[in-house]
């Protein structure tokens, strides 16, 4: 039986399918990067599965046990990381733990272990006696997760936990997040850093417009896409135009825009594998255009390229 599951999971807004029959499963101890473009429909899937929102139809099951009928038997079993964490003012880190652990129904020596513990984990005992809201925003996203530790919970769902994070803190959660593998948790967790996902996860689910478009091993994703070539381009500015324009041309199948966090956004561009534009033509196309390029150069698959393939950049 799968730890996380989802049976045509939908959800709607009004006229708007945020989700549109989901059928995803998550075997026990298995790490699922959940990727897709923004408002593709992970964080729907991860506030239902975290018993926040109720789905318009289908259902969504945890360690057996259904959304929205068996909440109370579920939430002892999840924790949940936000993109954001919140915290009231001039609360200390072990004020924070004590607070959630009371929530969770954890009191005396236990409790206090298990704060050291996952202060430990997280190594973030430096900072015991520190206020909450001092704290970088790496340390928070690390605070933000020794909090649903504390119960010691089968399944962790995260949504963006590496966002905003500067490239220290980002290694440091991914180990964090390794570590937490190792320990056997159940893990899913919404990212746009697919390089790292890639580190990290066992399995990949990609969600577009609402749909599941694929789910499987980071390995079959990569037979899946196929072989060709692509191609990453670095202008000086018009990324979105230049991309277009690379589009259209015979021998290409695809050109995306790619943002990067404090850096250039580049262009992927794949080249049909049947009758591929040779690759030294790319430059003189850009130049006469009018583009000023930067830097080119070939790309071997990997999951940012096999997301870029399988996807179209739609939301719901």
């Amino acid at each position: 039986m799968p730890m996380i599951e989802t049976i045509n999971l939908t959800k709607k807004y009004g006229e708007l399918v945020a989700l549109n029959n989901l059928n995803l499963q998550i075997e026990e101890g298995a790490c699922c990067g959940f990727i897709g473009p923004n408002g593709a429909g992970k964080t729907t899937t991860i506030k239902i599965l975290a018993t926040l929102l109720k789905p318009t139809w289908g259902e969504a099951r945890i360690d057996g046990k259904t959304v929205g009928y068996q909440n109370p038997l579920i939430r002892p079993v999840i924790g949940y990381v936000p993109d954001f964490m919140g915290a009231y003012d001039d609360m200390l880190v072990t004020e924070y733990l004590q607070f959630f652990a009371a929530c969770y129904g954890i009191h005396g020596e236990k409790r206090d272990r298990a704060i050291r513990d996952v202060l430990d984990l997280t190594d973030l005992n430096y900072k015991a006696d520190a206020e909450v809201n001092g704290l970088s925003r790496g340390m928070q996203q690390r605070l933000s997760v020794a909090r649903v530790l504390l119960h010691d919970p089968k399944v962790l769902l995260m949504d963006e936990p590496a966002s905003g994070l500067d490239p220290r803190a980002r290694i440091e959660m991914r180990e964090l997040l390794k570590e937490l593998r190792r320990m056997g948790k159940t893990i899913i967790i919404s990212s746009h850093i697919l390089h790292e996902l890639a580190d990290i996860c066992n399995m990949v689910a990609i969600i577009e417009r609402g749909e599941l478009i694929y789910a499987g091993s980071v390995r079959d994703i990569m037979q899946k896409v196929g072989s060709g070539t692509v191609v990453q381009v670095t202008l000086e500015d018009r990324h979105a135009e230049a991309a277009a324009m690379l589009a259209q041309v015979p021998g290409i199948a695809k050109a995306a825009v790619v943002e990067r966090e404090g850096q250039r956004p580049r262009i992927d561009v794949v080249l049909d594998p049947a009758s591929p534009v040779p690759v030294s033509d790319l430059p003189a196309r850009l130049v006469t255009a009018g583009y000023r390029m930067i830097a080119m150069h070939e790309e071997p698959i990997n999951l940012e390229t096999a997301f870029m393939r399988l996807t179209k950049g739609m939301v719901a």
